[in-house]
């Protein structure tokens, strides 16, 4: 692995970079002219402006010979030690950690903590403190007539650069915090967004075969209408017969592989073309876990009292697959489908007999990429990302989603709960 990180999340856009920088350096310009000029403060003026005038150099060379839209974490690195460095020896030459402006010191370590990878964080942060230090102990004094009246006991002169360094270390650490939930999530919706298309796009080619067994249809039957009447003709010869029979047993394999690929609505794929209560749409679900799975699935429809078709959603279908399937896969036997609905809600409880979620990752429940701390939990989570992807589903659809062990059986519990007036309008 190279030592800067090359993913597209370790990176800002270089545009927005330059334009802070250009803010900075007019900053920059202005502080030093006006204290020289209008307030007459003495101190390196020339050397002040060539450090400016650095900052400038390198900011024309990142919008004439930098042609990328993104700054990689390497060339960003390499940019605002740039800045840090800038900005350090102008403070250098205008009183060091008394300069009030010594804030704006950490804010290149800052602004990059939420962006960049965390070895080029944590080495911005070093070398951020290294000047901060510096500065300290090496500078000249402020501008006069300033420090002939500035003067401050040792222990507030070395509050300042302590202040300093923990608002780094502090900031930085929530930045990077946030930073990398906010990197996980991009990660997540977009394996989402991936699944959704895979899914709409298998719908898509449902319906291209739903087309192709329309059309083949007519053929087929012609062939088997010609091929019983050869078997007629030729009734008696053996040989001949036998190759017919085969002919027809072929033709009738033929239908019943387009019968199943056709999404007939009255025959064979209710679940996909149609409007379906949410009784139906459980049932479908589970039928197609049963197909493959060895648990004992107990479906209990006694408390649904609302008949009422729902608008056929992929999202729903999948986030409640996706609860089902979890169920299924951490059972010991047994998984329970409870629906409950009236006038007014409907309600999914899908429980488990597995040892279900592990006490540390329950308030957690819904942000991927989770790991239990326990050792034993580790080995049978996954990354919960199904979890994400299921509960995000359901949300989106106007679902509240509540996780946690269930209080009546050893395992996992997911309630899944809408109002009928958002439901039924999806």
């Amino acid at each position: 692995m190279r030592f800067f990180e090359t993913s597209k999340y370790h990176s800002f856009k270089k545009s927005t970079y330059i334009s802070l920088r250009w803010i900075g350096i007019i900053g920059q310009l202005i502080s030093v002219n006006f204290v020289y000029f209008f307030l007459g403060f003495d101190f390196d003026f020339i050397t002040s402006n060539l450090v400016i005038f650095f900052g400038i150099l390198s900011n024309l060379y990142l919008i004439l010979f930098n042609n990328k839209t993104q700054l990689s974490d390497g060339s960003a690195f390499f940019f605002l030690i740039i800045d840090i460095l800038q900005l350090g020896i102008l403070l250098f030459l205008t009183g060091g950690v008394t300069n009030p402006f010594i804030i704006f010191l950490i804010i290149p370590s800052v602004f990059a903590s939420s962006n960049l990878s965390f070895k080029t964080n944590v080495l911005l942060v070093i070398f951020t403190t290294i000047i901060i230090v510096i500065l300290t102990f090496y500078s000249s004094e402020l501008p006069e007539p300033i420090s002939d009246h500035f003067h401050v006991s040792s222990y507030y002169f070395f509050s300042i650069p302590i202040s300093l360094i923990i608002a780094l270390l502090f900031l930085n650490y929530f930045a990077i915090t946030f930073g990398n939930q906010s990197r996980l999530r991009k990660e997540a919706l977009a394996k989402m967004e991936e699944v959704m298309a895979t899914e709409h796009e298998l719908l898509s080619l449902g319906g291209q075969a739903a087309a192709a067994a329309h059309s083949l249809g007519t053929p087929l039957s012609t062939i088997k209408i010609i091929t019983q009447d050869l078997s007629k003709q030729f009734k008696g010869n053996l040989e001949t017969e036998k190759d017919i029979q085969l002919l027809l047993s072929q033709v009738e394999r033929c239908n019943n592989i387009l019968r199943r690929l056709s999404l007939n609505p009255v025959e064979e794929d209710e679940f996909i073309d149609n409007d379906l209560t949410m009784k139906d749409y459980l049932n479908q679900i589970i039928s197609s876990f049963k197909e493959i799975s060895n648990k004992n699935f107990y479906l209990n429809f006694d408390q649904d009292s609302n008949s009422k078709k729902i608008t056929k959603s992929i999202e729903i279908v999948y986030g409640l697959r996706n609860f089902i399937g979890n169920a299924n896969k951490f059972s010991k036997e047994s998984v329970y489908v409870n629906l409950k609905s009236d006038s007014e809600i409907t309600e999914v409880t899908i429980e488990d007999d597995g040892s279900g979620y592990p006490r540390d990752l329950i308030s957690k429940i819904g942000e991927p990429y989770l790991k239990s701390n326990n050792l034993i939990d580790k080995e049978k989570t996954g990354l919960g990302l199904g979890l994400f992807i299921g509960k995000t589903l359901l949300e989106k659809n106007f679902a509240n989603v509540n996780c946690r062990n269930s209080k009546t059986r050893s395992g996992a519990e997911v309630v899944v709960k809408w109002k009928n007036k958002d439901l039924f309008n999806i």
